[in-house]
């Protein structure tokens, strides 16, 4: 698609807040976590999908009441609070002896925060997608028991002293020696870290044709964030004698029961970006990450980034594997199929406020969001809380770093008054997120990957947030 401009200037901003606004005004009420019962996500996956919209609504009003006494609520009179008064249980007791949790948990009062699936969305547990939670996370790490995960034959917890990966050619000639790899000849290898978005290409796919889910959870949460360490490919390839300049592509195989297989030119590894990456956050990668060896294939569509990795082929053209001739292919307006778009446009999204999630009261508030590119770094993201009439010019909080998520914020102050909130983003390259209206002019309604759109949250009078769309 060629480079969208802008349908409005954003207008630029210093003020670190609102004129007028006080910074202690203005609550919001989280988004229920889960809103239906095993019996409706029954009834979802025999095609029944009329009640989701009202069991959502039930759920939000049943939470408001704890939410109103809970965290994020202001005392009435914070000179009467006793929690301020009077001792607390954790301030006059023994706390939890060291290393009680050997590997730390979450605090129970964090329990709803957990990455879920889409109620009907597949068939079969072992090949479908969890949503991580965006709408309640911070900066733009991931914490990787949040990731994201899309299997297509479930995951597996693999025996490291057993896992190999194998290099080879499709013909003699294009690696004069192949070769297996331990996980011990990989790790003593002098490694790499770097931060990367992941996302899946289906990722929004659920919106093409129209508004489909509530929260910000299930419109983008197939997107994640990482600090990967690893050894690049290329190191590994020219160890082995590859020849990288007969070479067109290379062919990558997972360990797993779907044998997923990928084709990535061979330009993306030589920028020495691709990586064989074992660790992810600090830590080993976790099972269903792909624990022990995985691809990381930065800015371009998770499926591409193979799991449990144990094959490297060097060859001269595409292989057009199953998951790229037949799967993970755009329907255009035409009826034709596009293959081998794998490249993440740039994107950005609100996470809050968000669909599901209540503005309590009147006052200010921090709209801040997530924005990333496959093609770099982000440069800029606008924000506009009237539906794309006007647009304000948000700060980017750093680190700013290429094909990673980049946080925005922008200081707002709710007047009770309708809103519409989106965000804009544009990456170092210039091109600009469209509308839907412009991405539907060129790919049409009926696809599923690469959907890349602006989100528009809906504040209501009564401060409820909700997913519509604009045209």
């Amino acid at each position: 698609m060629s480079k969208l401009r802008p349908t409005g200037e954003a207008t630029p901003r210093t003020d670190p807040l609102v004129p007028g606004a006080d910074a202690l005004s203005g609550r919001l009420r989280r988004a229920p976590e889960n809103f239906l019962t095993p019996e409706e996500i029954g009834q979802v996956g025999k095609g029944r999908r009329d009640f989701l919209r009202a069991s959502f609504l039930a759920a939000a009003g049943a939470t408001a009441a704890a939410t109103l006494g809970g965290r994020g609520a202001l005392a009435a009179d914070t000179a009467g609070d006793p929690d301020i008064l009077k001792p607390t249980p954790w301030g006059s007791s023994l706390g939890q002896p060291v290393a009680a949790n050997p590997y730390g948990l979450p605090s129970k009062h964090e329990r709803g925060l957990v990455r879920r699936q889409s109620p009907g969305l597949t068939q079969v547990a072992a090949a479908s997608v969890s949503f991580a939670p965006l709408q309640g996370l911070f900066g733009i790490i991931t914490p990787s028991g949040l990731h994201f995960e899309r299997h297509h034959q479930g995951w597996q917890d693999i025996d490291p002293t057993r896992h190999r990966l194998m290099i080879n050619g499709s013909r003699p000639e294009f690696v004069k020696t192949p070769r297996v790899y331990t996980m011990d000849d990989i790790m003593r290898l002098p490694p790499v870290s770097r931060m990367h978005f992941i996302e899946c290409g289906a990722n929004t796919g659920m919106e093409w044709g129209n508004v489909a889910v509530p929260t910000v959870q299930y419109t983008h949460g197939m997107l994640s964030c990482s600090e990967f360490t690893g050894v690049p490919l290329r190191t590994l390839l020219e160890y082995c004698g590859a020849d990288l300049k007969a070479a067109k592509f290379i062919l990558a195989e997972g360990g797993d029961g779907s044998s997923m297989t990928r084709t990535i030119p061979i330009e993306l590894v030589m920028s020495g970006e691709v990586m064989v990456a074992y660790g992810q956050n600090g830590e080993m990668l976790r099972p269903e990450n792909g624990y022990p060896l995985r691809l990381v294939v930065p800015g371009v569509q998770g499926v591409s980034w193979v799991k449990w990795l144990r094959r490297i082929e060097v060859g001269d053209r595409p292989y057009a594997a199953k998951d790229e001739a037949v799967h993970y292919i755009d329907l255009m307006p035409d009826g034709q199929h596009r293959q081998y778009t794998s490249i993440q446009e740039c994107k950005s999204v609100i996470t809050s406020p968000s669909g599901g999630q209540q503005l309590l009261d009147k006052g200010f508030f921090t709209i801040s969001g997530l924005a990333w590119s496959g093609r770099g770094a982000i440069k800029r993201v606008d924000v506009s809380v009237d539906g794309g009439i006007n647009w304000t010019e948000t700060t980017l909080q750093t680190p700013v770093l290429s094909k990673c998520l980049t946080r925005f914020t922008l200081p707002w102050n709710w007047d009770g008054r309708p809103a519409l909130l989106q965000s804009r983003a544009m990456d170092e390259t210039g091109f600009v997120q469209p509308a839907y209206g412009q991405l539907r002019a060129v790919r049409g309604t009926r696809s599923i990957y690469h959907n890349n759109a602006i989100q528009t949250w809906q504040v209501a009078e009564s401060g409820d947030v909700n997913n519509v769309q604009i045209l």
